[in-house]
């Protein structure tokens, strides 16, 4: 294995995508501190299509995650959004965000950058539609509340600094780990992946579309994480429609995120959700491949592709993948001395294994509901495990009952 040439392809990639990257960070914190789902919900209610497309509209630039937008989503149907634009807001919001139509500008160019997000906005305003006609007659969930900015400090000043530092250190925490895992699997299939796969699979742009698809569905990665990963098929010889479905189908589910999806929009709402990002995402493939100018979708990288120790590295992108690399080990370490908070294990302390948790998003959900349990003195959650450690005293009932409000499954 060549661990040089990985280096540098993945040295490379990150170069090319960090400066984006901080800067839709920071623009997510914008959104975080000065959006408040409960003003957005007051647009999404009632029957007909305009609440929809508010919702895709709405989701579009928002930075959350598959499991990320769930409890938001849920939130808003709990405060009076309509089912069809819970559904749309549940599409659009993982595929797309401000940071990842950043780094997809940086790394693939402004074409990909411009049809994503339409791409979004139409799969989202269809399924939402389809989910009002189709979808089950179930009412907004009393149990379930999402995760609001309600603790957001007043001022302009003092939000600007709560808006940076939730980019560069929640929003980090959140889509950090996807990200690396996005970089190192795209410096892995450039270097290592041999070309003539992939030449020979290019020949059947639908088969490998779907295959695609099996791929993405079921794998965990954001929408700025799928990025490199589009961008490594493409210089191994994918056409760029193959690449979109991974940038679309890839973010937009993942098992965890059905399963809870089910159980708060109902089987048939989740088919059809499902559905919306299969067909978008292939429909969308196919007219790039097909009716578009393939010069357009030449990766504004190129020096990639072998590991090539020539890219060019300046000293300003240099600088902010430095300060990205810092954020990421930061944020490491951070979580991981927040799951250490309860060392003190005694009779008054119980791990509960929950289901469905799979970003700090999900994290700080099930944190916050649990530690306002009247009799809870410290709470915290492991990811990696997906157990969440209580210490006080509290019925393991009333534990039950925050953790499936959060909007999570709990294993009796």
């Amino acid at each position: 294995m060549d661990f040089n040439s990985i280096f540098y392809s993945f040295a490379g990639i990150m170069n090319q995508m960090s400066p984006y990257i901080l800067l839709g960070f920071i623009i997510a914190g914008l959104l975080h501190v000065f959006v408040r789902p409960a003003a957005m919900s007051r647009h999404l209610s009632g029957a007909g299509w305009k609440p929809v497309l508010k919702a895709a509209l709405f989701g579009i630039p928002l930075p959350l995650c598959s499991c990320g937008v769930l409890p938001t989503a849920v939130s808003l149907r709990r405060q009076g959004a309509s089912k069809g634009a819970t559904t749309a807001f549940l599409i659009a919001t993982p595929q797309t965000g401000v940071d990842s139509i950043a780094a997809t500008y940086s790394l693939l160019g402004l074409p990909f950058a411009i049809i994503r997000p339409v791409a979004a906005l139409v799969g989202s305003f269809f399924g939402g539609i389809a989910v009002s006609r189709y979808g089950e007659e179930c009412p907004p969930d009393e149990q379930l509340c999402g995760a609001d900015n309600e603790n957001i400090p007043q001022g302009f000043f003092r939000k600007l600094i709560e808006s940076v530092r939730y980019g560069l250190v929640d929003m980090v925490a959140s889509v950090g780990k996807w990200l690396v895992i996005g970089l190192v699997v795209a410096a892995l299939i450039t270097v290592l992946v041999p070309d003539s796969l992939f030449v020979s699979l290019s020949r059947y742009p639908l088969l490998a579309m779907l295959a695609v698809v099996a791929v993405a569905i079921p794998m965990y990665i954001c929408a700025t994480g799928s990025i490199p990963i589009a961008l490594s098929l493409m210089l191994k010889g994918l056409s760029p429609g193959i690449a979109f479905v991974m940038l679309m189908a890839g973010p937009a589910a993942n098992f965890a995120s059905l399963i809870i999806l089910g159980k708060t929009q109902g089987r048939r709402a989740t088919a059809i959700y499902v559905a919306s990002v299969v067909v978008t995402a292939i429909a969308f493939g196919l007219a790039i491949d097909l009716l578009m100018p393939r010069s357009w979708f030449i990766p504004p990288v190129q020096g990639l592709a072998d590991g090539s120790c020539h890219h060019a590295f300046g000293w300003f992108s240099t600088s902010c993948s430095v300060l990205l690399a810092a954020l990421l080990v930061y944020a490491f370490i951070r979580n991981k001395f927040l799951n250490k908070k309860i060392s003190n294990h005694t009779a008054m302390t119980k791990t509960y294994k929950i289901e469905g948790m799979a970003c700090s998003h999900c994290k700080a959900t099930v944190e916050k509901s649990l530690a306002a349990l009247e009799g809870v003195e410290n709470v915290s959650v492991d990811l990696a495990s997906g157990t969440a450690t209580v210490e006080g005293e509290v019925e393991d009932k009333k534990v039950a009952d925050a953790v499936r409000a959060a909007g999570f499954e709990f294993v009796d």
